[in-house]
């Protein structure tokens, strides 16, 4: 019985990974990811002009050079050989294909925080089962599935804040149980911060969630400051020294300038962007965000059961106190989501794109949510959970490719397209290119017609001999007719264009929603 749910469970996660993996090289290329690869060239041309005394300084004026590299240490190796076969597969530019060769590494990046969520949840429950089942939750959640499918961004950073939270949180027990603390272990833990904070610089709040485990800590043990300084400062030293070292390394900005390190913190703490998100029918410019925008989009992004778990959080205060490492790891969780979320109210960052910014908390509130559950009746959490999953499944199969759109059952009670921000990276630009193809062909227009929309999509036409691109701005002053022109991303907000017919609404449905739900158009104008 035991040999047949070991095979069971493996077939399913290969399952799971095939799926996930052909998902990801088949999804398509979203605004960002051309950007990141400038990024990266940028880097790289820093470090050869270091490298041959050249002018350094080029790179320095880069005006984006502090955002992180981290994961194309990781990607780039990978894209080199995969690179040709994403491209034929998807019949799609040797640029294109390059960029969507990087989606399947933040797929298997994610699947691999699946693990270190498993061994977090279970860190309290101590029941396997449901410590599987709240995994699949979680890794089959539709809005971080859909963005595991291609954010080189934000995944990888959500990802690495989980596996260095369950690290730290071992250096937390050692203390706890008076262990003597291992140099490589300190180090091996100073290397994984200094990889989350090179993908992004925000990753020096992990020391706010550090330092919330450590008050926690203070507080059961009865331990004085003083003493543990005493105890441990040299410690803290090879941490700092191996800290430093790992962050400069990995991050080619700080060669010629360690000052740049402070520089990097202000820029990104200033970081100008502008952008609109659509929420609950209102724009809300970033730079000038409500309090209340949080709250909204975590309130319709979150699982209902997540947040019914959240809520009752009264019920079980008392049992989960009860255990002092259950209140370390509860604690740790549970106040910093909840101190990240005031920090950048406080600090009023700008934020956009929803909550993709605040991702990294999703877990820490899925482990408080499930967690609550269980502790409030064992059997329920099970049925719960099971349902959940089975509606994940079903959602993201209805919502492919667009699973990272997804928002809960309460959405469904409003207009969702009217009222939320849907395709703001483009995902829809894939099928909108093949749909201009497929047009063209049957209708008998020259490749050479001009192609307005995005710039991004012209990726999945040059291969297919189309030469004319042009922004979607433009469409009014074209003097040249006919044209075709597509409306997705955030200009899918936009008016429809003058004197064009529709010849295709890209569109999807949610699981018991029965509006289709439109993410882009293509016109003819004549």
């Amino acid at each position: 019985m035991l040999k047949d749910k070991k095979i069971l469970f493996y077939l399913l996660v290969i399952l799971y990974l095939g799926i996930g993996i052909y998902l990801s090289i088949t999804t398509g290329i979203t605004s960002d990811e051309s950007f990141e690869q400038l990024n990266w060239d940028k880097n790289v041309s820093g470090i050869i002009s270091l490298l041959n005394f050249g002018h350094y300084d080029e790179f320095l004026r880069y005006l984006d050079k502090y955002h992180g590299i981290a994961f194309h240490y990781i990607s780039q190796p990978i894209q080199f050989f995969i690179s040709n076969l994403v491209s034929n597969l998807n019949e799609v530019s040797d640029f294109g294909g390059h960029l969507m060769s990087k989606h399947s590494i933040v797929f298997l990046i994610f699947s691999l925080s699946g693990i270190y969520f498993f061994r977090l949840i279970n860190k309290i429950t101590q029941n396997l089962f449901f410590s599987y089942l709240s995994t699949s939750l979680y890794l089959l959640y539709p809005y971080l599935f859909g963005h595991s499918l291609f954010n080189m961004k934000d995944i990888p950073f959500l990802s690495m804040w989980l596996v260095t939270t369950y690290y730290f949180l071992t250096i937390i027990e050692d203390i706890y149980f008076e262990k003597n603390l291992e140099n490589k272990k300190l180090i091996f833990i100073s290397f994984l911060t200094a990889y989350l904070i090179s993908i992004r610089i925000l990753g020096i709040l992990i020391f706010l969630q550090v330092l919330i485990s450590l008050i926690i800590l203070f507080n059961i043990k009865d331990i004085k400051l003083s003493i543990f300084i005493k105890n441990y400062y040299k410690k803290f030293f090879i941490s700092l020294f191996s800290l430093v070292l790992f962050v400069y390394l990995m991050n080619p900005i700080f060669w010629l300038d360690p000052y740049e390190f402070v520089n990097s913190i202000k820029w990104m703490s200033n970081y100008f962007n502008n952008i609109c998100t659509l929420t609950l029918g209102d724009c809300m410019n970033s730079l000038s965000l409500p309090s209340s925008y949080y709250f909204i989009w975590l309130f319709f992004k979150l699982p209902i059961l997540i947040i019914l778990g959240i809520i009752t959080f009264p019920l079980v205060e008392k049992k989960i106190f009860k255990n002092d490492l259950h209140t370390i790891y509860y604690g740790t969780y549970c106040f910093s989501a909840l101190a990240i979320v005031f920090l950048f109210i406080l600090l009023r960052v700008n934020i956009y794109d929803e909550i993709r910014h605040i991702m990294f908390i999703l877990p820490l509130l899925f482990l408080v949510g499930l967690i609550n559950i269980f502790l409030i009746n064992k059997k329920v959490s099970y049925i719960l959970s099971i349902f959940t999953v089975i509606f994940f499944i079903f959602e993201n199969i209805s919502l492919n490719p667009y699973q990272y759109t997804w928002l809960n059952s309460f959405a469904k009670f409003t207009k969702i397209e009217k009222n939320f921000e849907i395709d703001y990276w483009g995902v829809s630009g894939k099928n909108l290119s093949k749909k201009i193809i497929r047009y063209t062909k049957d209708n008998n227009l020259n490749k050479d017609v001009c192609i307005y929309g995005d710039e991004f999509a012209k990726d999945y036409l040059i291969k297919h001999g189309f030469s004319c691109f042009k922004k979607y701005q433009q469409l009014d002053s074209a003097k040249v007719k006919p044209v075709l022109a597509y409306k997705n991303l955030r200009n899918a907000k936009r008016s429809d264009p003058r004197d064009c017919k529709l010849i295709w609404d890209e569109t999807y449905n949610y699981t018991l929603y029965s509006k289709k739900i439109s993410v882009g158009t293509l016109w003819r104008c004549d």
